[in-house]
């Protein structure tokens, strides 16, 4: 039994460990996206405001944005659905112990 805590602790420590460094990058990569965005939004705004009023240009660039966000934040959300913390291999190798233990005491 203790192997199997162990087991469980080391496959938890693990799986924790690649979620912090990846947020860690996402985090990164977002600061540098969001400035990278920023600068592209009013270069977006300003180039249509050549052709239309600039409140107009600037109204377009926000409703294209807001939708960029919605659909990230529902291809997001179902990635997270995916994500499983249990400890699989530690699940099954309990389960087989018990299958073990209950063939041995019968």
């Amino acid at each position: 039994m203790r192997q199997e805590v162990a087991l469980a602790k080391a496959e938890l420590t693990q799986e924790a460990s690649k979620a912090g460094q990846a947020a860690g990058m996402l985090a990164g990569a977002g600061v540098a996206a969001h400035l990278a965005i920023i600068f592209a939004s009013l270069t977006a705004m300003w180039a249509l405001g050549n052709v239309m009023n600039l409140a107009w240009a600037a109204l377009i660039v926000t409703v294209v944005w807001a939708v960029v966000a919605g659909a990230l934040g529902v291809a997001g959300r179902g990635r997270f659905k995916q994500v499983s913390l249990k400890p699989e291999q530690t699940i099954d190798t309990l389960k087989e112990d018990a299958q073990w233990a209950r063939t041995r005491n019968s």
